[in-house]
């Protein structure tokens, strides 16, 4: 239970972070309609409390043989001003993963637990809902509780992240998460230095019936602090929005995932397809 011990920290925050939503549970959630719903599963900067798991499969990569594959688990908490550190709405996202990831012996893998990501955003109230235009702004951090030493960066991160999100034309959904985390701690000596911009473009398109299509899973990379290797995937999918008296609103959707750009990125995804659900608890929503 030793690999356990990196995970205390990053899992007592999050642990806190759910303690104020939860206080404010009413007894009925909201009145949400799809079209509604399905906003708020893909915005970077929504209030909707929700929990988020992803499957992505890569049969295909540059540089390895070997298949690979990521499972995330994803927790969106928001927290009112007078419960927060800043006198903004926050938004609180531990994420943690299970990753199959190449050994470098041909096309062997291992399975581990990878590093966990947490970020809070405090939301900007201007240029505010009027305009259609939101922003958020905080910082992200990456803790090393990889269990194996191929899974993790075996680094302590910490850096800036900045969330924007645009509803200003019908139909649509816009936006973008931004975030740059760097290394400044390690877990042994010889772990090389990390420093990667991470960009998240986000565009969804209602369909109608709950359906709709997004192209929002991909994150562009530039590693602007190991010899500048960049990867710029491209992606497209497909999600629906559940609705039934009596339970929470359940998305679930697949999308598709191609490299369109790789420069100085010896080992990097060609192919990934995702499959993911989410479920949201709008009677938590503390406001």
């Amino acid at each position: 239970m030793a690999f356990l011990a990196p995970l205390a920290i990053p899992l007592l925050a999050a642990l806190l972070s759910f303690a104020a939503p939860c206080a404010f549970a009413q007894a009925e959630a909201p009145n949400l309609s799809a079209a509604k719903l399905a906003e708020e599963f893909s915005d970077p900067l929504t209030t909707l409390p929700q929990i988020f798991t992803q499957d992505a499969y890569t049969p295909v990569n540059y540089g390895t043989a070997a298949p690979t594959n990521r499972v995330i688990l994803r927790l969106l908490v928001p927290r009112l001003p007078e419960y927060s550190l800043l006198p903004f709405v926050q938004l609180v996202r531990p994420s943690f993963s299970l990753v199959t990831v190449p050994t470098g012996r041909g096309g062997a893998t291992q399975t581990a637990f990878g590093d966990m990501q947490l970020f809070d955003l405090a939301v900007i109230p201007w240029p505010g809902k009027e305009s259609g235009l939101l922003m958020g702004v905080g910082p992200v951090f990456v803790f090393p509780t990889a269990t194996a030493r191929v899974a993790g960066q075996g680094a302590w991160q910490v850096g800036p992240a900045f969330g924007s999100v645009y509803k200003g034309l019908p139909g649509y959904l816009l936006g973008c998460l931004i975030q740059d985390p760097v290394s400044f701690a390690y877990t042994s000596r010889d772990r090389q230095p990390v420093g990667a911009l991470l960009v998240q473009p986000i565009v969804l398109k209602h369909l109608g019936r709950g359906f709709y299509v997004k192209s929002a899973d991909a994150t562009w990379t530039i590693n602007w602090r190991q010899g500048n290797s960049t990867t710029l995937p491209l992606s497209l999918g497909l999600g629906y929005v559940l609705l039934r008296e009596g339970s929470p609103p359940f998305n679930f959707f697949v999308s598709g995932e191609w490299m369109a750009y790789r420069h100085d990125a010896p080992v990097a995804p060609h192919t990934t397809v995702r499959f993911g659900m989410t479920v949201a608890f709008p009677q938590w929503r503390p406001w």
